[in-house]
């Protein structure tokens, strides 16, 4: 299953990336998924903590040269 939207967060720094990313998330229903890009180094642990607090699923993360995508599944409501 592909992302079925994309936010583009590059050239912002912590922790404005994961503030919009939650945002859009909070638009998205139950089991979609969304791709996210940055270029901050600490993203992939910020996302990574964030969807272990939120309870949002991690999909995978994938990196080359500076870009960074997470693709991240939004909880369904209940767990």
């Amino acid at each position: 299953m592909s992302a079925t939207q994309e936010i583009d967060l590059t050239g912002l720094k912590c922790p404005m990336p994961i503030v919009r990313l939650s945002k859009l998330m909070k638009q998205l229903d139950a089991g979609q998924e969304i791709a996210a890009v940055a270029n901050d180094p600490a993203f992939c642990l910020d996302v990574e903590a964030w969807c272990n607090k939120t309870g949002h699923e991690l999909i995978q993360i994938n990196q080359t040269d500076e870009r960074l995508t997470a693709v991240i599944r939004k909880k369904h409501e209940g767990k």
